[in-house]
């Protein structure tokens, strides 16, 4: 097991991996911003080293410094959380090179699931059902315009490189494609430095859904079921839950199944999330992320698995906590991601935090690192913290789930509590019967003044 582990992020996440660490026996080592100086991860940590000023440029995305801070510190792991270096394969191998061990995949991994067009053909060959597309990259030519009518309009044009909903374009018919495929690549260039693009069928009302998966590194792997993430805003994740209101347990076995054996083939080393596209009872996959997700929590609440505490155990060289058939999915769990935003607007609403009273009672669980008095920084990103609950049915789940919304009270700032306590009362929302889109049109045609 390490002896001590650099946390190189901040807010939630960093207060998640430290917890983790100290149920372990590990110390621990935040490194902040002079932003984040008062954060709570620093305030709990063993050690912390300041390694830059505010912009993420010079602190949390600065590997000189991160390294000088495992050095200054004895550290013997990173832990990168989730954004900034997490999918950075050129930092796993720097880690390495310096004799210090990256908790996450294999760089390998990280490097070939970060070129989504790479990613699909390895999908392809693993027996993953994938979104009918482009082989590889498009331009504005002929070509792709052949490609685009064999799959059918309308198509999507995505960014070889990105994620997030940028470098992404829907052409509806054969006159928006050119368009479509050079904003595109211009967005893709400015956000990534990759103008590559490749096309994707556009499925009309799919739900996006996602498998949490875990591997030893030797072959062996397991999934734990799905997540739920259709509810979004420009491609960001809003709500998310587990298990999804419209996949049958065997639809669950069949698509989890076939995702923990590519990751056996793979050699899989850590967490792991592939996502689908569902609709019509299929599913095709879209992209697979190397590391922790934000909506973690959901599966750990459903399976009692504590998927940072096994991430970090597995990269020290443990083996899997349980066997497939160990895996009982067990209740239903919704997490919602409170943002410092504007409802209406989503603009965002840094500040000082007045006041400050997180829900409680059975089945809650907040994932926070911010306090009465604590000042949201403007320079990242403007997540107040994510509210998860659990009950013994999906119904049961969300009369909880409201109660604990109401409940919550975050003064000072405004924040995205309204928009949750809207939808928690939705009919549609109630009965599960929602898709990537609804939300966007929910918000297109609703007004949550009062909420």
């Amino acid at each position: 097991m390490f002896d001590k582990i650099l946390i190189a992020n901040r807010g939630e996440i960093a207060l998640r991996v430290l917890r983790a660490c100290k149920e372990l026996g590990i110390s621990t080592v935040a490194v902040h911003s002079t932003a984040d100086a008062d954060a709570m991860h620093v305030r709990l940590a063993d050690e912390s080293v300041c390694i830059g000023p505010p912009p993420s440029k010079d602190s949390y995305l600065n590997i000189p410094a991160l390294l000088a801070a495992c050095e200054i510190t004895g550290a013997d792991a990173v832990h990168p959380g989730y954004g900034f270096l997490s999918e950075n394969a050129r930092f796993a191998e720097i880690l390495a090179d310096h004799n210090l061990h990256f908790i996450g995949p294999k760089a390998e991994h990280i490097r070939l699931m970060g070129d989504k067009i790479e990613a699909k053909k390895t999908a392809k060959r693993l027996g993953i059902p994938v979104v009918p597309g482009s082989d590889g990259g498009v331009g504005p030519d002929d070509d792709a315009m052949a490609i685009a009518k064999e799959i059918g309009f309308p198509v999507l044009v995505k960014a070889a490189a990105g994620g997030g909903g940028r470098g992404m374009k829907v052409a509806h018919t054969a006159g928006d494609l050119a368009l479509a495929i050079s904003t595109a690549g211009n967005e893709a260039k400015a956000a990534f430095g990759d103008a590559s693009v490749y096309l994707e069928k556009y499925l009309q009302k799919p739900r996006h859904i996602e498998i949490q998966v875990l591997g030893d590194g030797r072959g062996g792997a397991i999934h734990l079921g799905e997540r739920d993430c259709s509810l979004q805003r420009r491609h960001q994740k809003v709500w998310e839950e587990s298990p999804s209101p419209v996949i049958s347990p065997e639809a669950r076995a069949r698509i989890g199944g076939i995702c923990a054996k590519a990751m056996q083939d793979m050699k899989y080393l850590g967490v792991g999330t592939i996502e689908f596209l569902y609709e019509d009872g299929e599913f095709y996959f879209i992209e697979m992320n190397t590391r922790i997700q934000v909506e973690h929590p959901v599966t750990e609440m459903i399976t009692g698995i504590d998927l940072v505490l096994e991430q970090i155990r597995i990269a020290a060289g443990g083996d899997l906590p349980v066997t497939q058939d160990d895996i009982v999915l067990n209740g239903h769990a919704i997490e919602c991601r409170i943002n410092a935003e504007n409802p209406v607007t989503f603009r965002p609403s840094p500040g000082k935090i007045a006041r400050y009273h997180p829900p409680g009672g059975l089945g809650i669980r907040i994932d926070s690192a911010v306090y009465q008095g604590y000042t949201i920084p403007p320079y990242y990103d403007s997540l107040v913290g994510k509210l998860i609950v659990h009950g013994k049915t999906r119904g049961e789940c969300l009369m909880r789930l409201r109660r604990a919304l109401d409940e919550m009270v975050v003064d000072g700032i405004e924040t995205t509590l309204p928009l949750f306590r809207a939808l928690v009362r939705e009919p549609a929302i109630i009965d599960g019967d929602y898709h990537i889109h609804w939300l966007e049109q929910y918000l297109a045609g609703t007004s949550l003044e009062g909420r």
